[in-house]
C-alpha cells in the first residue's frame, strides 16, 4: 500500500498552492468544526458568482493542471458532478491541518475517490483521537499522507487496532511507527488463533526490535498468505521451525511474494551453487533485485575467475550489498585497462538483459500484497 503514494509522487513538484478561502480557521476549537467550514465554503461559492462552477474549477484553483484534472476524474468520475463547496470543504479541511501543498496534491491525485468519504462528518472528534494517539503533528501528517483514509476511520476501530497492539506487547509509539510504515495497519488487521501460534513459534521477544514488526506484519497479512510463502520454502528444504525463526530474524520476508522468492533460490541453487540455507545467514540474497543487481555481479565474478583462477576477490555474497561505484572499484577496475574495459562490457549487457517475457506476464490483481 506503500504503492498509491509513490505512483505519482513526482507530478507535484512544479504546483503552487493557491487555495480559495483566505480567512484562517480555528482548529480543534469547537464540535462544529467541519459545519463551520462547510457553512463557510457555501458562503464563498455564493459570493463567487460563476467562479466555481464545478469541481474541476475548484481543484484547478487548488493547483491542480489539466493532466492532473483527467487522472483524477478517470479514477473517479463521479467526482464531475460533485458540488463545488463539498468538493471545497473537504479541502480546506484538509489544508487545516498544516499539510503542505504538495501533500495534498498527492492525496488528490492519487486517492480521489477520498472526496466520496464522509471526512467532515465527526471531523473534530475523530481528528482529536488521532492527534492524542500520534502526539506530534508531524508524525500524523506523516501517516495521513501515507493513508489518507484515516481521516475515515471509525473511532471505534482505532482505538481496538491500538488496543490489540498494547495487548501483544506493542507499545503505542512503536505502533505509531508502524503505522507511518505500513499505512493500512488499521483497516487490515486481523489476529486469530493460528496467527497467534506463528507469534509465539517465532519466539521473539517483546524486548526486541523487531518484535513490533513481526507483530504487525502478521497482523496486516492474510493467514492463506501465510501458509502460501511458508510452503514455498519447504519446498528448498527447510522445516516449519527454520521458516519461523527466519521470519523473526527478517520479517519483511513476509513482504516478498512467492514469485520473487522462488526465482531468486532457483539462481542461488542453480547458478551460484550454495545451499539453500545459506539464505538463513544471509537474508539480503532475497531482497536484493534478480536482474540489476543479483544476476550481472554474481556472473561477473563467475567471469574473472574462469579469466583468472588466482584473482583476490572480496566475497561475491558480501558484494551483493555494496554499492555500485564501490562494486565496480573492486572487481573491475583493479585490473589492467584492457581487460578492466572487457569486463565492463560484460556487466553492461548482463544489466540490460532483462526477464523473459516479463512485458506479456498476466498480472492478476490479488489487492493487499501480504
Amino acid at each position: 500500500m506503500l504503492r498509491f503514494l509513490s505512483n505519482g509522487s513526482n507530478l507535484f513538484q512544479h504546483f503552487t498552492f493557491t487555495p480559495v478561502t483566505t480567512k484562517a480557521l480555528p482548529i480543534f476549537t469547537s464540535a462544529t468544526y467541519s459545519t463551520k467550514v462547510l457553512a463557510q465554503s457555501e458562503v464563498e461559492l455564493q459570493k463567487s458568482g460563476d467562479t466555481w462552477k464545478d469541481a474541476a474549477e475548484v481543484l484547478s484553483k487548488w493547483g491542480c493542471s489539466d493532466d492532473d484534472l483527467m487522472t483524477i476524474f478517470a479514477r473517479c468520475p463521479s467526482l464531475r458532478n460533485a458540488e463545488p463547496s463539498q468538493v471545497q470543504a473537504k479541502l480546506c479541511l484538509l489544508s487545516e491541518l498544516g499539510l503542505e501543498s504538495s501533500v495534498l496534491l498527492k492525496i488528490i491525485n492519487c486517492r480521489p475517490r477520498f472526496f466520496r468519504y464522509r471526512i467532515n462528518h465527526k471531523f473534530n472528534e475523530r481528528l482529536e483521537l488521532l492527534t492524542s494517539l500520534f502526539e506530534s503533528k508531524d508524525l500524523l501528517h506523516k501517516a495521513i499522507a501515507r493513508n489518507p483514509s484515516l481521516l475515515c476511520e471509525n473511532n471505534y476501530d482505532i482505538k481496538g487496532v491500538f488496543a490489540q497492539y498494547e495487548e501483544l506487547g506493542v507499545s503505542k509509539s512503536d505502533l505509531v511507527q508502524m503505522m507511518i510504515l505500513r499505512p493500512t495497519i488499521v483497516s487490515r488487521t486481523s489476529f486469530d488463533d493460528e496467527k497467534m501460534e506463528y507469534i509465539s513459534r517465532i519466539g521473539v521477544s517483546k524486548d526486541s526490535k523487531l518484535y513490533k514488526y513481526v507483530v504487525t506484519l502478521i497482523g496486516i497479512s492474510r493467514i492463506d498468505t501465510i501458509r502460501e510463502k511458508m510452503l514455498n520454502l519447504t519446498k528448498f528444504g527447510f522445516s516449519e521451525d527454520e521458516i519461523l525463526a527466519f521470519f523473526g530474524k527478517s520479517p519483511n520476508i513476509l513482504t516478498l511474494s512467492t514469485d520473487k522468492v522462488q526465482r531468486h533460490m532457483t539462481f542461488i541453487l542453480g547458478t551460484m551453487k550454495l545451499e539453500a540455507k545459506m539464505i538463513l545467514t544471509y537474508p539480503h540474497l532475497l531482497f536484493v533485485n534478480l536482474e540489476t543487481v543479483l544476476k550481472p555481479r554474481v556472473l561477473l565474478a563467475l567471469k574473472i575467475r574462469d579469466m583468472d583462477s588466482n584473482k583476490q576477490l572480496p566475497s561475491t555474497v558480501k558484494s551483493l550489498r555494496m554499492s555500485e561505484e564501490r562494486f565496480i572499484k573492486l572487481f573491475i577496475k583493479c585490473h589492467d585497462k584492457e581487460i578492466a574495459d572487457e569486463l565492463m562490457e560484460f556487466y553492461k549487457r548482463t544489466k540490460e538483459v532483462k526477464r523473459l517475457a516479463a512485458s506479456s506476464k498476466n498480472c492478476r490483481a490479488r489487492g493487499f500484497p501480504f
